[in-house]
């Protein structure tokens, strides 16, 4: 069963999520170009080398070719050895096939190689590029670091873009978040910069708010209706009751049903009441508390229930009556006693339903039936999570104990065994009262 007090997972903001993704896109772009413009450089220096080397090989072989006495002369930057002319060709040199070979080192220094194979010798012409190299390092120094600013940019740009971006939906949630349930002809006020489909949230929202209202406004006439309907016939009942009762023509052996009668009666019209205002204002409930000693309280809902029994093998025990008080409405807290009490009675057949109160002020009743499984326990909690309460339908309903429960400030708990169903109703317990000085 999903705990509906379960913490709700931490998720992200819409403004995080676009930087997210912006950031991701700008860094992989810059990955790409750079790659791009490092594969493309390397490209081109190869291009450029073999051009280079190979043009001044091929104009050393048509000077030599012309003129049998041409000897190549070395520069500080360019040198050219001749397999059949030099003997000592540096070991680097001499194992690299025919081609270019960059980045080779000689002597300290970064050179670039062009190995050629011609009527059966080798010429092997190197260029000097350490200087170019160095430069080329300055230079790569200066892309990086351009990048990286130009990233940073970027970044900022994006955040700036982002907020604004996010920002008309972020003031909308919170005034969406601003509304109170209590309060009617309440709309979202777009901001004058809300986007195409910001607007379809609103006005879906502003559409469910009028319908909200209108059913209130039809909840509150049915509730009207619904009280007159319901106090005119207990009143009559009661008032009959007292006629009946006041009249010297009534058997004496019919004056404790009619006491029964009007008791009930007046406990109804309280009930009654105060079921009308948990469904128009349950803030009033609280001001509705009264002091109230448990122990007479529980031999009234007893006495009240024990009917109920009359044709089935149980009995109903009362251990160790408590001294205790509680505090809360008088004809709600003996109306939710009494629903646990119907319960534990309706779903037993025979044994003894017992009722014994913890301190300070929790009425535990057990009784012995065949008992709850614990899917059917949370079932029960999930109807009354979802508002939709007790289907089985007796008393006031367990949906109504946990919207009083929500209400008072009291707790209720299911447990189930093969022995029975223990119902565990927390109270408010009354303040001591001041000792007399």
């Amino acid at each position: 069963m999903t705990d509906p007090t379960a913490k709700k997972p931490r998720r992200t903001s819409l403004r995080r999520r676009l930087l997210l993704g912006l950031f991701a896109y700008i860094v992989i772009l810059f990955a790409a170009v750079t790659l791009h413009g490092m594969v493309f450089n390397e490209r081109a220096e190869q291009l450029l080398w073999h051009t280079l080397l190979s043009n001044e090989l091929d104009r050393v072989e048509e000077r030599e070719a012309s003129d049998p006495g041409y000897r190549w002369t070395n520069t500080s930057d360019m040198s050219l050895y001749d397999s059949n002319v030099d003997v000592h060709i540096p070991p680097v040199l001499a194992d690299l096939p025919p081609g270019v070979h960059d980045d080779v080192s000689i002597d300290g220094q970064e050179r670039v190689v062009m190995v050629r194979e011609t009527s059966g010798h080798r010429k092997i012409l190197t260029l000097d590029i350490t200087e170019l190299e160095e430069r080329e390092s300055d230079m790569t120094m200066t892309v990086v670091g351009s990048a990286l600013t130009m990233l940073l940019l970027l970044g900022a740009l994006a955040a700036w873009g982002a907020s604004r971006l996010v920002a008309p939906l972020g003031r909308t949630a919170q005034r969406i978040g601003a509304l109170r349930p209590e309060q009617q002809g309440q709309r979202v006020e777009l901001p004058r910069d809300a986007s195409a489909e910001l607007e379809v949230i609103g006005d879906a929202v502003n559409d469910y708010l009028a319908r909200n209202d209108r059913f209130v406004e039809r909840e509150r006439l049915f509730i009207d209706m619904a009280s007159h309907e319901l106090r005119t016939p207990v009143s009559v009942i009661s008032g009959a009751s007292e006629l009946a009762l006041n009249s010297e023509d009534t058997a004496s052996s019919t004056r404790p049903l009619l006491e029964r009668i009007r008791g009930s009666a007046k406990g109804m019209q309280e009930l009654i009441g105060l079921l009308l205002v948990l469904a128009k204002d349950p803030a009033r409930l609280q001001g509705m508390e009264a002091r109230q000693q448990l122990g007479p309280l529980l031999q009234a809902v007893v006495h009240d229930h024990q009917h109920l029994a009359e044709h089935k093998d149980l009995s109903i025990v009362v251990e160790d009556p408590p001294a205790g008080d509680v505090l809360g409405p008088p004809a709600i807290v003996q109306a939710a006693i009494g629903n646990l009490l119907r319960n534990a009675i309706e779903n037993s057949d025979r044994g003894a339903i017992r009722i014994h109160v913890e301190a300070p002020a929790t009425v535990v009743i057990t009784d012995p039936g065949h008992g709850m499984s614990p899917d059917e326990i949370g079932a029960t909690y999930s109807r009354i999570a979802r508002g939709g309460g007790d289907r089985q339908g007796s008393g006031i309903g367990l949906d109504l104990i946990a919207r009083l429960c929500e209400h008072l400030g009291w707790m209720m708990d299911l447990s189930s065994s093969e022995q029975g169903t223990t119902a565990t109703l927390t109270l408010r317990p009354a303040p001591e009262a001041p000792a007399a000085g």
